[in-house]
């Protein structure tokens, strides 16, 4: 044991304990600062959560759609995409009617109104709308 004894780091003593503890404390009293601001900054802006930002109809499209309607197309269907010509040809004028089939549903398709939330079907309807008039392009 008496070939370890210099290996072995004693006990500080009281004086050392105290300029520990003030130490530990400037620490804790200059990174505390630093840390509450790096929270606020990650943070959206007061009364607005992430969860609660709407998500925009690209943002809805691609988390709900986009499985049967890859590029606007209908892998249940054919004649049943979202391309302009099958649009008219179906009868969906405007994206008012978009969004009521997305809401509620039509034929095999069933509705998704209550997972696309408030005003979703009518964000994804719009997205979907400026995607067929530009004839679906590849982003």
């Amino acid at each position: 044991m008496a070939a370890l004894s210099g290996w072995i780091p004693s006990p500080p003593g009281p004086a050392s304990r105290r300029w520990i503890r003030l130490l530990q404390l400037l620490v804790v009293l200059l990174l505390a600062p630093l840390l509450l601001i790096g929270l606020f900054w990650a943070q959206p802006a007061w009364g607005q959560d992430a969860a609660s930002a709407p998500a925009d109809g690209q943002q809805l499209f691609a988390s709900h759609c986009v499985g049967c309607h890859l590029q606007g197309g209908n892998i249940i269907r054919r004649g049943k995409t979202l391309r302009m010509d099958a649009l008219r040809r179906n009868g969906i004028a405007e994206p008012a009617a978009i969004a009521r089939i997305a809401a509620a549903g039509v034929g095999q398709m069933g509705g998704y109104g209550d997972v696309l939330g408030p005003g979703g079907s009518e964000r994804v309807a719009d997205w979907v709308w400026q995607q067929a008039e530009a004839g679906w392009p590849r982003s």
